[in-house]
C-alpha cells in the first residue's frame, strides 16, 4: 500500500531486468534510485526511522516508465535504496570520518559527492539527516559494493553492449526524480523535469533539444544541466563520438506523489502515459543518431 515502509531484506534479486519481447528501440532505461527493499542490517544501524529513511528515495520512478519494455526497450531497477548503496557514484566514492577503520588507497575520499555526504555509501539522506547512530567498518562498505553495486552496473554493462550489437549505438535514459524543492529560486517552484547531459558531453545536442521541445509541448516546465548535470552513470557510460548516449531525466516528485505520506497522485496515471510517449520519442531519436550503414 503506498505510503507504508516495505520493511523487506533483499533476496537473491538484487535488481530486476524487465525485457521486452523483442528489442526494436536503441535504448536502454535504468532507474538506479526507485529501489525500495531496505536491508535489515540498515534498519539496524540507522539513527533515522523507516520513513525518514525513503527521503533519499526516487519513489516509483520504475513504475512511472514501466512501459518501456513493451515499446521494445529494457529497463534495468535496483531493488535496493539508495541510502544502502548508491549505484550512481564510483564503487568506492567514501567518507574516511563514516569508518572505524583507515581505509585503502583506491578509495576516492575527497569527490565532491563524498564532500556532500552522498557517496556510494551515503552519510546523509536527501533532507540533511544523518543515517547512521555509529561508525561502519569499510568491509560493510565492500560487501555492499561487491554484492549490488558491481552485479547491477555489470548488468547495466550488458544491456547497453546488446543494443550497440544489435543497432550500431545506445541511448541509456537514466531516470531519477527530484525533491519538488530543487531548483526553487525566491519562493518560485522549480521545474517539472530536468534533463542532464553532462553539459554537452554525454549526449547529442539535438538528442537533447528535441526531448526538450516534445516535454514543453506536452505542458512541461524543462530545465537543461540545472541542478542536475548528469551523475556518475551518465558521465561514464555517455561517449557521443561512438554512438553511445547517455541522457539523464530528473522527474519532480510534486507532480506524481505526496513528498511526505509517499502517496501516489491521481496524476500519476496520466504521468505514466507521457512517460511511455516520450519512451517512443527518445527511441526515434536515438535511430536518427545511429551511424550509416552504407
Amino acid at each position: 500500500m503506498d505510503g507504508e515502509f516495505p520493511l523487506r531484506s533483499l533476496g537473491t534479486g538484487v535488481f530486476d531486468i524487465d525485457e521486452p519481447a523483442a528489442r526494436r528501440l536503441p535504448l536502454v532505461l535504468s532507474s538506479p534510485h526507485s529501489g525500495s527493499e531496505y536491508p535489515d542490517d540498515l534498519l539496524a544501524a540507522s539513527r533515522l526511522d523507516p520513513l525518514a529513511l525513503r527521503g533519499s528515495e526516487d519513489s516509483f520512478v520504475d513504475e512511472l516508465f514501466a512501459a518501456a519494455p513493451g515499446i521494445g526497450a529494457p529497463l534495468l531497477s535496483a531493488r535496493f535504496p539508495r541510502a544502502y548503496v548508491d549505484v550512481n557514484r564510483e564503487a568506492y566514492e567514501l567518507d574516511p570520518g563514516m569508518f572505524c577503520d583507515a581505509l585503502p588507497d583506491f578509495v576516492n575520499a575527497g569527490s565532491p559527492r563524498v564532500r556532500m555526504g552522498l557517496g556510494t555509501i551515503a552519510r546523509i539522506v536527501a533532507s540533511g539527516e544523518e543515517i547512521y547512530a555509529r561508525k561502519l567498518r569499510f568491509a560493510d562498505a565492500k560487501r555492499r559494493i561487491e554484492c549490488l553495486y558491481e552485479p547491477y552496473h555489470r548488468a547495466l554493462r550488458r544491456l547497453v553492449e546488446e543494443t550497440e550489437t544489435a543497432f550500431g549505438g545506445c541511448l541509456l535514459v537514466d531516470c531519477h526524480s527530484m525533491p519538488s524543492a530543487a531548483g526553487s529560486v525566491s519562493g518560485r517552484d522549480g521545474p517539472d523535469i530536468v534533463l542532464g547531459d553532462c553539459h554537452g558531453a554525454s549526449c547529442a545536442p539535438r538528442i537533447v533539444q528535441a526531448v526538450t521541445t516534445f516535454l514543453v509541448d506536452r505542458g512541461f516546465a524543462v530545465a537543461i544541466n540545472s541542478p542536475y548535470a548528469g551523475g556518475f552513470t551518465t558521465a561514464f557510460y555517455g561517449r557521443p563520438g561512438a554512438h553511445r548516449h547517455a541522457l539523464q531525466i530528473e522527474i519532480n516528485r510534486a507532480l506524481y506523489m505526496d513528498e511526505r505520506s509517499y502517496q501516489r497522485k491521481p496524476r500519476f496515471t496520466r504521468l505514466v502515459k507521457d512517460m511511455a510517449d516520450l519512451v517512443e520519442r527518445l527511441g526515434r531519436l536515438a535511430q536518427q543518431c545511429l551511424p550509416d550503414k552504407a
